[in-house]
């Protein structure tokens, strides 16, 4: 028996793929004969006895990950009449009569129905479950909203919505009463976007400034999880915005190991591999809304300023400062602030990013979903000790590559993600309903359990955005008094890192230069495009996270994804524990990068054909660009290994004499350390923590002080509501 043809049925009914091969497919060779999975194809005219299976091909279908695979198998060693004509055939009408389906979102009018109401015909497992979640009803608006809003931001890149203007470009009056406002006394820095930005906000209020952070949701509720490492989380202790002692309370869960595995049944045999132990990666759970709550009380304790449930609209930036102007979501009054700085922290819906980008905001997306969950699962399904960080237990499913990653959580919780990396496509944007959707139906193919049994905590879902960079000049990240971090500035690593990971890692040199910047008023956009987190040893894997994603509109074999991967992992497999884990934590070198490889090119030579029809010649050439860039890097940090040291020895004079041309050399010298994946000791700033109660039984942060009336355009009065 030899296996000819394996493909993907991009349906979830896989009755109407069985149908369509026993009475309207009409084979160009052969008699077909029904069978309980598919047909059988033999030489024998119809009503002979079918007694010559050498003569025979065998097409079969089964479902997994809700859509339909098929196999055809010939029983005998002898090629057959026409068989490559047969399959050839077979492979076209099936694409022509089951192609991809990228359907359009359910109307919703939250004033006539509830979101449920809207989306229960079309996702009826995600409103059921949703319905079984505390705050399900407004959790699974925001995943509508968000969806609604990205595929609103994809499909129209080159004109987005214009939120930042020059003094002056609005034709419309300004919304303030000027008298009022300058009355005020301005903020320093003003960030938008709660998660990421409260704890850069926090940061920056120790060291002094004023701060106000506006978040559209209530302050502290979290969409996503965050995991990390002990040593990734140490960079925030030893800047000073947390204590040993304060981390620990932080930590949800702590697993004894972490697994990496790829569905590998349908591979060649040169790109199977066993299950790669990390486990040191991911492998701490922190409680995201206690790390909010204590960042937020932290802000607030040095004075900073929150308005939560307040959505910005647009900002106009002059010579000296910036005007935002927002809403309060549920007054609809007017809140306006004016500061010398604003930050943009509102990740992959954010506005500003797609109309500073334009075109090129985002070249890639991971749409992730999935739930806290606790209880119900069997003895045995899971030992809670352990997390999986990267593993998929089958092939690309309707164009997409359906990677896990689960991680425990406190008291036996465990927090599950499914995600896939996606082309940036207007004609199929990516659909996080869709993939709760998913969710729902193939986690018990996943983990063994009974959805009805399981206790729902939350969702967890969002759009982690990917760029793929040239150099660290190629995106734009700021504009006059205005910057971007976190998914905003769409900087992270390809794996398994969002803007959380690469905000923490880079946090130190992000500080030490945004606080330069404002000490010496540097907050032009050629200043402020100098503090990102942007790394060239991560701009040259990007390769990696393009050999996940399926072009929208191309077939591939089904196994194509699986096969990369998992002899990328395999190799790693073979590497020291150390250098696995460098490179997963995005800390690899030049030499350690180029030695994987050269293996992998030569333990599956097709390798790069692979990635080469994945990618495209002009994709192909952009990474031979991001290559060269980051081995001159390399060179370049090499060469100038003193720079940083000698900067940081000389700092006091230099800031004295040219205060530009010293933090142009403090931005370059945090490139040729941090920017290579080799942060130094921490050195130049350090904020003295304030005492802040965390405890059980602690007050609350405060909520926000009430977005003010138009006319004042600031807080009217602080809230003691908790």
């Amino acid at each position: 028996m030899k296996e000819l043809l394996y493909l993907e049925v991009p349906t979830p009914d896989i009755g109407a793929v069985r149908s369509w091969l026993q009475t309207e497919f009409i084979p160009s060779w052969g008699h077909r004969s029904p069978t309980p999975d598919g047909i059988r194809l033999t030489a024998g005219a119809s009503g002979q006895v079918e007694d010559a299976l050498s003569s025979a091909l065998s097409i079969f279908t089964w479902t997994l990950q809700r859509t339909t695979y098929l196999k055809v198998f010939r029983w005998g060693s002898t090629t057959l009449p026409r068989e490559g004509e047969i399959l050839k055939q077979l492979q076209r009408q099936l694409q022509a009569t089951f192609p991809p389906q990228y359907p359009e979102l359910p109307a919703f009018d939250p004033s006539q129905q509830t979101i449920f109401e809207a989306l229960r015909s079309a996702f009826p497992k995600t409103t059921t479950y949703f319905q079984r979640m505390p705050n399900g009803e407004a959790d699974l608006e925001r995943v509508y909203w968000w969806e609604t809003r990205w595929r609103q931001s994809v499909r129209s890149p080159q004109a987005p919505r214009q939120v930042i203007f020059r003094a002056g470009e609005r034709s419309q009056p300004q919304p303030w009463d000027e008298t009022a406002l300058a009355a005020q006394e301005p903020f320093d820095l003003i960030y938008v976007g709660g998660a990421l930005g409260v704890i850069h906000a926090a940061v920056m209020a120790q060291l002094g400034y004023r701060v106000l952070l506006i978040e559209r949701l209530p302050f502290g509720r979290m969409h996503r999880e965050w995991n990390i490492s002990r040593a990734e989380f140490q960079s925030l202790i030893d800047l000073g915005l947390f204590t040993a002692e304060e981390f620990e309370t932080l930590i949800a869960c702590e697993y004894a190991d972490g697994f990496n595995k790829f569905f590998d049944a349908n591979n060649p045999a040169v790109a199977k591999a066993p299950v790669l132990h990390t486990p040191t990666v991911l492998n701490i759970a922190l409680d995201s809304e206690a790390l909010l709550r204590s960042c937020g009380k932290k802000l607030q304790a040095a004075g900073g300023v929150i308005w939560d449930e307040t959505e910005f609209d647009w900002a106009e930036v002059d010579d000296d400062q910036v005007t935002v102007v927002a809403h309060h979501r549920k007054t609809e009054a007017a809140a306006i602030a004016r500061g010398r700085l604003l930050v943009d922290a509102m990740g992959t819906a954010s506005p500003i990013a797609w109309q500073l980008n334009g075109g090129r905001a985002f070249d890639s997306v991971c749409p992730t979903v999935g739930a806290c969950v606790s209880g119900g699962f069997d003895p045995g399904v899971w030992d809670s000790t352990y997390g999986d960080v990267l593993f998929s237990h089958g092939d690309i499913s309707r164009g997409r590559q359906l990677i896990w990653e689960l991680f425990p959580g406190k008291d036996n919780e465990l927090t599950i993600y499914l995600f896939h990396y996606h082309q940036v496509h207007p004609d199929n944007p990516g659909s996080l309903l869709t993939m709760y959707e998913d969710f729902f139906h193939i986690l018990p193919e996943y983990r063994r359990c009974n959805l009805d049994k399981l206790t729902w905590r939350k969702p967890t879902f969002g759009y982690i955005p990917g760029h793929f960079s040239s150099n660290r000049s190629d995106r734009t990240v700021a504009f006059d008094r205005l910057a971007a971090i976190g998914d905003a500035a769409s900087l992270q690593s390809p794996l398994v890192f969002t803007g959380f990971g690469s905000l923490v890692r880079n946090l130190p040199r992000l500080t030490a230069l945004l606080d330069m910047a404002l000490r010496h008023d540097l907050l032009k956009a050629k200043h402020l495009n100098q503090i990102r987190a942007f790394q060239s040893n991560i701009a040259v894997t990007w390769l990696f996270s393009k050999g996940m994603m399926v072009p929208t509109g191309t077939t591939l074999p089904p196994e194509r994804v699986n096969a990369m991967l998992n002899t990328f992992f395999g190799i790693l497999g073979q590497q020291p524990p150390e250098v696995a884990e460098r490179f997963i934590k995005d800390r690899a070198s030049w030499g350690e990068f180029n030695a994987m490889a050269l293996s992998a090119a030569a333990q599956n030579p097709s390798l790069l054909q692979w990635i080469w029809e994945m990618a495209g010649t002009a994709d192909m050439v952009r990474w031979v660009g991001s290559y060269l860039n980051y081995t001159l890097q390399t060179f370049l940090s090499w060469l100038l290994a003193w720079l940083p040291l000698w900067v940081s020895g000389n700092r006091g004079w230099l800031e004295r004499v040219s205060p530009e041309l010293c933090f142009s050399l403090l931005a370059l010298g945090s490139h040729l350390t941090y920017g290579m994946g080799r942060p130094p000791a921490q050195q130049g700033i350090h904020i003295q923590t304030l005492e802040v109660s965390t405890g059980e039984n602690a007050p609350q942060a405060k909520r926000p002080a009430r977005p003010a009336p138009l006319s004042t355009g600031g807080p009217a009065s602080p809230d003691s509501g908790t």
